[in-house]
């Protein structure tokens, strides 16, 4: 099943309002600033934000998100095509804040242990944030109704991007003599998912969510057992 197109109905909905918004255009002066334009696409954006991972995707209208930004749906439909683009417009910018900041070193410390253990910390804290959960729990709900929710996703490549980065670490400790690893990009992923499935899973309420100080003595232990397998294990040197 695909998600939904606009219906008749909907594509009709795009001129309600008309009367409404060019009145209160005259009334502001003309057009709205670029200011305003950008406040006003925020304002639908954490109105439908709000509705989706509250209520779901397929029980949230854009009638609702209209009615929770206060916009008419003319306006809605002057800067949103339809439904699932709104959703992907969501999507990214749920993900573009859980992003560090661009001048944050993400590749800080005296060695791979000490970089990892870093890495993992950022990917955790972004992984276990309420609206990281929150999306996480509507994909799995409603993943088999709106296939193309996991789509929305996945184009954004945060994961992509995160495997990208940690396998371009092991290539240049591996280039340097201090790893030996075959398959980067596995090795990267596969340390991705060794940090954050298990949180992430009791963070969603399958087990006890693990407090603070756990979290961090679980990336401590998941970079150890990385870095030495089961061969050896140093909890001293943690």
């Amino acid at each position: 099943m695909m998600l939904s197109a606009p219906s008749g109905s909907d594509l009709q909905d795009r001129t309600e309002g008309a009367a409404a918004d060019t009145a209160a255009a005259s009334r502001r002066g003309g057009r709205p600033s670029r200011t305003q334009s950008e406040q006003l696409g925020e304002r639908i954006l954490s109105a439908a934000t709000h509705l989706f991972l509250t209520h779901g995707y397929g029980a949230t209208s854009i009638e609702a998100v209209a009615r929770q930004a206060r916009v008419s749906k003319r306006t809605f439909y002057h800067r949103f095509e339809d439904k699932p683009a709104l959703f992907g417009a969501v999507v990214h910018r749920i993900i573009d804040r859980l992003r560090p900041p661009a001048n944050l070193p993400l590749l800080e410390g005296a060695n791979l242990q000490e970089i990892l253990e870093r890495l993992a910390g950022f990917i955790l804290r972004a992984a276990l944030s309420p609206q990281a959960i929150a999306l996480h729990r509507l994909i799995v709900a409603e993943s088999a109704r709106f296939p193309q929710l996991v789509a929305t996703v996945t184009k954004e490549g945060a994961t992509e991007e995160a495997i990208r980065l940690i396998a371009g670490v092991l290539d240049r400790e591996a280039r340097a003599g201090n790893l030996e690893v075959d398959d980067s990009a596995f090795a990267a992923e596969q340390f991705l998912y060794m940090v954050m499935t298990l949180p992430q899973r009791r963070a969603m309420g399958l087990g006890t969510p693990m407090p603070p100080a756990l979290l961090d003595a679980w990336v401590r232990d998941v970079v150890n057992l990385f870095l030495n397998g089961c061969r050896g294990w140093d909890r001293g040197a943690t």
